[in-house]
């Protein structure tokens, strides 16, 4: 009876135990079979973002024995779940052919509805502005809201050469077999015309700018800029003014740094510019002669007076697109023209009144002129005849000419702050009506300058504060957020854009050169 009566603790201490470890297998297998569940989930969930991942293909298996014919396929496990039974496999075969075809035509996978029912106003937005195709566009679809974002996207972020696929490759490097085809190409083209060709048309009304650190910010003059200029190869600035000083800047819009300073002991600089073609810097003061700089030898050379002409001043000049002739204001009438290669003079050109402007036009081979008499006269510079000269309408004085890049247009103003804007050809048939006359400025008209692809005139008025206007030469109307509102900009006096027109700057009365980076352009 005591024998019984102590194995019957022992006995139910051995079935406690025994229940024990059957909970613990059931749950040690429940967890388990967790387990199993989540990395099942985790997996659909893997190949459900990143496609799949753990069904990679053999090395040496043929492309027929793997789902899909391509090494890269499209991933749709997304779109389809694992089927239940057998039952569904040629319902899931089907879609996949059906989506594989809809793939290869290059049909998207799944398009917004209502995409198609928006309305995007691009022009009330200032950041839009840029998305306009023609000047009075305002509503677009949302679709072609997303086109135009996707191909402003691929202006500023052209691809590199070795990321594009071999068919790109093909079609860009095929000259010799598909020349004929990549002109049927362009002609399809809208928005990758814009793309490829570097360029494309600037918006009227707003003029899109962010002011940049002061062009000459590492060396203020304490004197008026009376000359900026953008050298043509570089983004090299030379500056200069009444302080006698030529100085020299490499332009980035934040350091900007000086790169060298030159001191003319005996003269104040009225003028200064490069050749075209890089070459020199003529400088010009209130003196008999002038200066000829040598940027490859950094020599300076002094030239004149000038054998044949006795000429108190020889401060105002302007120099040939094609580096080749320098034109002098003389006294009188009287147009000097200078050699660049030998300094001497070559001939002369005479007006009917005194002369107050000039301007190159086709390359060097024509000069416009205008002055005292109110008249505008086109010289050719082969024969030394003057091919016609008109009346500048409303105007008594001419002050300031310049013509654009092609040569078609040319504008000019007066000393009632009158600028008209006329084609050239017109103008030589004898139409001497402008096409657009601007007259937001009520003083003289002091310089005018068209941007690389004219399709900006900048106009500039010494006598008034903030006195300048950039007109959109395609519209023909002035930007109305320019000047800045909140910008002193004190007495503008010269100005000039950077070979691409990335930049635009603008030296004043008080020793500053203010520098603005133009957004539409993408080139400095």
């Amino acid at each position: 009876m005591s024998t019984l009566s102590q194995n019957a603790p022992t006995s139910k201490a051995r079935r406690e135990e025994t229940e024990d470890d059957v909970r613990a297998k059931r749950r040690k297998m429940e967890e388990e079979k967790q387990r199993e569940s989540e990395q099942v989930e985790m997996k659909k969930l893997e190949n459900l973002l990143f496609g799949s991942l753990y069904n990679p293909v053999s090395f040496g298996e043929r492309e027929a024995d793997v789902e899909g014919s391509d090494l890269f396929r499209v991933d749709r496990s997304a779109v389809r779940q694992a089927p239940d039974s057998e039952d569904d496999d040629d319902d899931d075969e089907e879609e996949e052919r059906v989506l594989s075809e809809g793939v290869r035509k290059g049909e998207a996978a799944w398009e917004d509805e209502e995409e198609k029912e928006i309305n995007i106003n691009i022009a009330s937005v200032n950041r839009l502005r840029k998305l306009r195709k023609e000047e009075d566009e305002g509503l677009i679809s949302g679709s072609e809201y997303i086109a135009r974002l996707r191909a402003h996207h691929a202006k500023l972020n052209p691809g590199t050469e070795w990321a594009r696929t071999d068919s790109q490759i093909t079609d860009g490097d095929s000259s010799d077999d598909g020349g004929d085809n990549d002109d049927d190409d362009i002609l399809r083209t809208n928005e990758d015309l814009v793309v490829k060709s570097g360029g494309s048309k600037l918006c009227s009304g707003l003029l899109e700018y962010s002011k940049q650190a002061d062009a000459n910010i590492a060396d203020h003059s304490d004197a008026p800029i009376n000359s900026v200029q953008f050298h043509q190869n570089a983004q090299l600035l030379l500056t200069a003014g009444n302080d006698r000083r030529l100085r020299f800047f490499q332009i980035d819009g934040t350091r900007n740094t000086k790169i060298q300073s030159i001191f003319l002991e005996d003269c104040p600089i009225h003028k200064a510019a490069f050749l075209p073609n890089g070459s020199q810097v003529i400088v010009s003061g209130r003196r008999k002669y002038f200066y000829s700089f040598d940027l490859e030898n950094a020599k300076f050379d002094k030239i004149g007076p000038l054998v044949g002409r006795e000429e108190k001043s020889l401060e105002s000049f302007e120099v040939s697109q094609d580096s080749k002739t320098v034109a002098f204001m003389g006294n009188g009438g009287y147009i000097l023209l200078v050699s660049t290669k030998t300094k001497e003079l070559t001939g002369t050109l005479k007006m009917n009144g005194s002369v107050r402007s000039l301007a190159f036009s086709d390359d060097g081979k024509q000069l416009l002129s205008s002055g005292g008499d109110g008249q505008v006269y086109v010289w050719d510079l082969r024969t030394m005849k003057c091919l016609y000269k008109g009346v500048d309408e409303g105007s008594t004085c001419g002050t300031s000419l310049c013509s654009s890049p092609n040569g078609a247009l040319f504008a000019s103003g007066t000393d009632r702050g009158i600028v008209n804007i006329y084609k050239k050809a017109e103008f030589l048939g004898g139409k001497r009506k402008p096409i657009k006359t601007v007259d937001n400025l009520t003083s003289e008209i002091d310089f005018m300058k068209f941007n690389h692809d004219g399709q900006i005139l900048a106009i500039i008025s010494r006598m008034n504060k903030d006195s300048v206007k950039l007109v959109h030469v395609p519209s023909l109307t002035v930007f109305s957020n320019w000047p800045p509102p909140k910008q002193n900009m004190e007495y503008p006096r010269c100005l000039d854009f950077s070979p691409g027109s990335g930049f635009m700057a603008m030296g004043n009365a008080v020793g500053k050169v203010l520098l603005y980076k133009l957004n539409h352009y993408m080139n400095a």
